[in-house]
């Protein structure tokens, strides 16, 4: 007796996804989607055998927080860039159209999966002016510019 094939998303936010076929067909997939599937077949003869198949979603830089600071001139000053891919994205630090390279003095980038966080250990008026961070990966690239500016203390 052929199987019957019930399949469904096992990700909370990819909804609406059963098939009652041997193929589930996703048209058009967003990164919402990634996650785990389910894959089910049964008869009358045997218990089901179950499958899960995990499906990544590729997807270019989307920078979801970059926030400009005051900070006064002696103090800590920390910039953050905070970006969403697959894969996880390589970012770069740019003052005005100048790339800012990692061990300059008196700065620290710190780049994660899904951030970069440039601090500033004793800010200078030098230090000030505007900040661009770009996210890039294999699918393309995004950036945001943000400003260190001075504050009163």
């Amino acid at each position: 007796m052929p199987p019957w094939f019930t399949a469904h998303s096992l990700h909370p936010t990819a909804v609406g996804f059963i098939s009652e076929d041997e193929y589930l067909e996703i048209t058009g997939i967003t990164r919402e989607q990634s996650g785990e599937y389910e894959c089910s077949a049964s008869n009358d003869v045997a218990a089901p055998v179950v499958q899960r198949v995990k499906v990544t979603v590729n997807y270019p830089p989307y920078i979801s927080d970059a926030k400009s600071t005051g900070v006064p001139v002696g103090q800590k000053g920390i910039l953050m860039c905070e970006a969403s891919a697959v894969p996880s994205a390589d970012f770069q630090w740019y003052k005005d159209d100048k790339r800012l390279a990692e061990g300059q003095k008196g700065l620290k980038v710190e780049n994660k999966a899904f951030f970069s966080r440039l601090t500033f250990f004793n800010v200078s008026e030098q230090d000030y002016g505007n900040y661009t961070c770009v996210a890039s990966n294999q699918l393309g690239n995004t950036n945001a510019s943000m400003i260190l500016y001075g504050e009163q203390h």
